[in-house]
């Protein structure tokens, strides 16, 4: 391959020194970031070179917490983020239910609890748009799923239906189910079904569909945080389709079940392992196993340590002597694991199951992780930095257009500390940013302008929340491409733009450090690069 040399525009390596006027890449590797002066000794006679002309140069995004399946059959879904009113929910699913009249079912996602009155959907509330097919539309934060009553009658579900471990079904004031599924009960019964009604064909789609997106934004790795025996042959299909490459670098964490049953629990710890051992090639990989310890602040259903201003609260769908066995076994298998937890109760949970395995497990290199962490206790940054433990966590979240039932449903000064980042910076924690694609839009530069700013990408019109959380924008990428790559153990391999590292990177149509941050809500990826090779390309470079 020939050797490549990008000047002409601001490089941001994410490494040691974090800023270099020109970049060679030699095949799949960077093998010289720094003066231009000095990138001669780095080519030959034959290279070629790329004129920036004055745009951002910068390693490519690791998507830290995503969902790589659902986030293609979300993009294929009626999106509801930005319908703000029930009307507009409504008026969607009519659009959508004459667009394809031979449909059997309207499946949407991203719906707001604030845009529903009173924040309490209903089946009749589907019912009056859509009536004749069963509709199925995912929360934004994907842990509750709305449904019409042709959806519940296709499940089954009536008053007599029980609710599964770690979930509830809405219940009228009578008996009857309302609509609503929360939690598991969304999993157990929705979204198995789904699974059920798709085949291959369609899973391949929305793979196809996902890593093309990604390539256009800039993304060239991802960790999966919910992989299943669908999901791994899907990707291994779309290997196999490449030639065993893909144009995204995948690590995976196997999904376990709280089965109520320690042996079923700790099978499915064991097939991660065995995983572990078979998927490991540089391009896909089983790295661990994720847990959901609780659920959302938005439903209610993220395990407290106080109740909610409705005065309720959350149990755990994880209790502590159900999880320590399984995160104990998980860690003596060298498993990575990743735990769920939003509440400060469930964060406490992780961390006293992560305390109790190095404790019997013994001192090793482990590099465990909690992922969301929207709302933590003071004191568990710093316990998690001892521990060695990664925070996981997406700007996107904290977008001021989807905050305020968020802050209504705490109601008191818990919601001066959310989304606290700079907590796990100062305490020496390690951070990575990500989307949790689809609970959130999975472009990259976006969740960079929330996360330097705390405004919000959706909707201008919003003051920012909690600016005093906000990133420099230095450092915020930093967390989204550096420390990304490095939270599932890639920080010597990539994720930094230095000598002898993968050459993934992507191009920026627009300079944020000249222009401000206010370039990312504008600015589009030019190229992506992933081992050297251009896998999206807008012929702008």
């Amino acid at each position: 391959m020939t050797v490549t040399v990008y000047t002409g525009g601001r490089i941001f390596t994410a490494g040691a020194d974090p800023w270099a006027e020109a970049l060679v890449v030699d095949g799949d590797t960077v093998v010289f970031a720094g003066e231009l002066s000095r990138a001669a000794a780095a080519t030959g006679p034959d290279a070629a070179t790329v004129d920036l002309g004055g745009r951002l140069l910068l390693p490519g995004f690791t998507d830290a917490h995503t969902h790589l399946v659902m986030m293609g059959e979300a993009l294929g879904r009626v999106g509801l983020t930005d319908a703000r009113s029930l009307g507009e929910i409504q008026a969607r699913l009519r659009a959508a239910r004459a667009a394809a009249p031979d449909d059997a079912r309207v499946l949407g996602r991203g719906w707001l609890f604030d845009s529903v009155p009173g924040g309490a959907p209903t089946a009749a509330m589907i019912d009056d748009a859509v009536a004749d097919v069963p509709v199925y539309l995912d929360a934004n934060d994907y842990h509750s799923c709305w449904v019409n009553s042709a959806a519940l009658a296709e499940l089954g579900i009536t008053r007599d239906t029980p609710d599964p471990i770690g979930g509830r079904i809405g219940r009228r004031e009578d008996g009857e189910p309302d609509g609503m599924l929360y939690e598991t009960a969304a999993q157990a019964h929705v979204w198995n079904f789904l699974a059920e009604q798709a085949d291959d064909a369609d899973r391949d789609a929305a793979v196809e569909r996902t890593l093309a997106a990604y390539a256009a934004t800039g993304v060239t790795g991802a960790v999966d945080m919910a992989f299943d025996e669908l999901g791994l042959a899907a990707f291994q299909r779309a290997a196999e389709r490449r030639g065993v490459t893909l144009p995204l670098r995948v690590a995976a964490h196997w999904f376990v079940e709280n089965t109520g049953d320690e042996a079923a629990n700790l099978a499915q710890v064991a097939r991660a392992a065995e995983l572990a051992e078979q998927v490991r090639s540089p391009w896909l990989r089983v790295v661990g196993i994720k847990l959901v310890i609780d659920g959302v602040i938005d439903a209610c259903t993220a395990a407290m340590r106080h109740p909610y201003s409705n005065g309720s609260n959350a149990e755990p769908i994880w209790s502590r002597a159900g999880i320590t066995p399984v995160v104990a076994a998980a860690d003596a298998a060298g498993l990575q694991i990743a735990l769920h937890a939003i509440g400060d109760l469930a964060s406490d949970i992780a961390l006293d199951a992560l305390e109790h395995a190095a404790e019997v497990n013994g001192d090793r290199p482990r590099r465990h992780r909690i992922e969301h962490l929207e709302y933590a206790a003071p004191g568990t940054a710093e316990r998690m930095a001892r521990l060695g433990v990664t925070a996981s966590m997406q700007p996107v979240h904290a977008d001021p257009a989807i905050f305020d039932n968020w802050a209504a449903m705490l109601g008191d000064e818990r919601v001066d500390r959310a989304f606290a980042w700079s907590e796990y910076v100062d305490a020496g924690a390690l951070l990575a940013f990500s989307t949790d694609a689809p609970t959130a839009p999975h472009e990259a530069l976006p969740n960079m302008y929330i996360a330097a700013t705390r405004k919000s990408a959706l909707d201008g019109s919003f003051a920012p929340r909690h600016p005093h959380y906000a990133l420099p924008l230095e450092q915020a990428l930093g967390h989204a491409t550096r420390d990304a790559a490095a939270s599932v153990g890639d920080g010597s391999t990539r994720g930094r733009l230095e000598a002898g590292l993968a050459a993934d990177f992507a191009i920026v149509d627009a300079d944020p450090f000249a222009e401000g941050p206010e370039a990312l809500l504008e600015a589009r990826i030019v190229r992506t690069v992933v081992a050297g090779r251009t896998q999206y390309d807008a012929g702008a470079v």
